[in-house]
């Protein structure tokens, strides 16, 4: 029996067009021999398949200077096809993997991860189910805490290092690397739950390990009670939600209307559950002006707009292309803001409801 090609990578990107330039968002998988892109995640069947062998690919890509994050892949038959990722360290991870692939295909191998299980050996005792009971036991198990990062208050969680300190402390490991395969292994079975945009893009594949021993990087157990508070970048304090989701990010943006293709200034109120994107005036009102929702969009950063004049402000620009394909251009204040935009986005469109 055949077996299929191993999925390397998978996410959303925009993809320009082979005919026509139009930049679409897909789903887009990594597998070990080529590249399949789907309208939706959820398609059976893909729209279209590029082979690896032969290819080479080509970044960063300037053939078109409004869009950013661009890479270019040309395949053995000299066909160019365009990808579009959210940010520079998504851009480069694509590009890391493909180029991996290519080197192994056109040498006859295999396809394989560094990963530390060639060097360690975890013993073929342990149980994930006792080891998580041990874990979450009240006085010698792992401490929940109120944890703070970006405005952000995470309740009943911890970090990647002190789940890795615990492991080491109880003996349930003999070093820091195989108490990191392990929490892997307890992530991946799902008795940890990654919590916050760190954790998370480890988890999605953004990082060499799933898993991050890190005390940025935070988790908590999945019958904790782990709940997330947004705090007012206005006033400090813990917002009374006007929805079920927990804000995520707030503040204001300059957006560009359907219509008149006019620029305004709006308050922007991101939510997790639902996955909605709120715009509101920014003078006061309680009812939203307007919503995008967010659940399967692909957001990039753009250098400038298409067809339109140019605006007065600055060009530190980004677009959110939703599921069923509406645009929406939208301005940051500068560059990093802008990167906490599309990754805060980026998150929410992944997880959210």
């Amino acid at each position: 029996m055949e077996r299929e090609p191993m999925r390397i990578r998978e996410g959303y990107l925009v993809k320009k067009g082979s005919m026509f330039n139009t930049w679409k968002p897909m789903w887009v998988v990594l597998l070990e021999d080529g590249i399949e892109f789907y309208k939706r995640k959820a398609d059976n069947s893909p729209k279209g398949m590029i082979p690896l062998k032969g290819s080479s690919i080509h970044s960063p890509c300037q053939d078109f200077g409004k869009r950013m994050f661009v890479f270019k892949l040309t395949v053995a038959k000299q066909q160019d096809h365009f990808f579009q990722a959210a940010y520079l360290e998504e851009r480069d991870a694509w590009v890391r993997d493909i180029k991996k692939a290519i080197h192994h295909i056109d040498g006859g191998q295999r396809f394989a991860r560094k990963s530390t299980r060639k060097s360690i050996r975890l013993p073929e005792t342990i149980n994930l189910s006792a080891l998580y009971l041990s874990m979450k036991d009240p006085e010698k198990g792992i401490k929940a805490l109120k944890l703070e990062k970006d405005k952000r208050v995470f309740n009943h969680c911890f970090t990647g290092t002190c789940v890795i300190d615990w492991l080491v402390s109880s003996s349930s490991v003999r070093n820091r690397k195989e108490g990191l395969l392990l929490a892997s292994s307890l992530l991946s079975e799902g008795y940890l739950q990654p919590a916050g945009d760190t954790s998370k893009a480890a988890a999605e594949g953004l990082s060499d390990t799933p898993f991050l021993d890190l005390t940025d990087a935070y988790y908590y157990f999945p019958d904790s009670g782990f709940f997330c508070e947004g705090y007012s970048s206005d006033d400090d304090v813990v917002l009374k939600e006007e929805f079920r989701g927990t804000i995520v990010k707030q503040g204001c943006l300059l957006k560009q209307g359907h219509r008149r293709k006019n620029w305004k200034v709006r308050k922007f109120v991101l939510r997790d559950d639902p996955a909605y994107l709120h715009y509101y005036d920014p003078a006061g009102g309680e009812e939203p002006l307007g919503a995008i929702h967010l659940r399967g969009c692909v957001v990039t950063a753009v250098e400038d707009m298409p067809d339109t004049k140019k605006h007065d402000a600055d060009n530190i620009l980004f677009e959110i292309i939703t599921a069923n394909e509406i645009h929406y251009y939208l301005q940051a204040a500068s560059s990093t803001e802008r990167t906490e935009w599309i990754k805060a986005i980026q998150s929410v469109s992944r997880t959210g409801k």
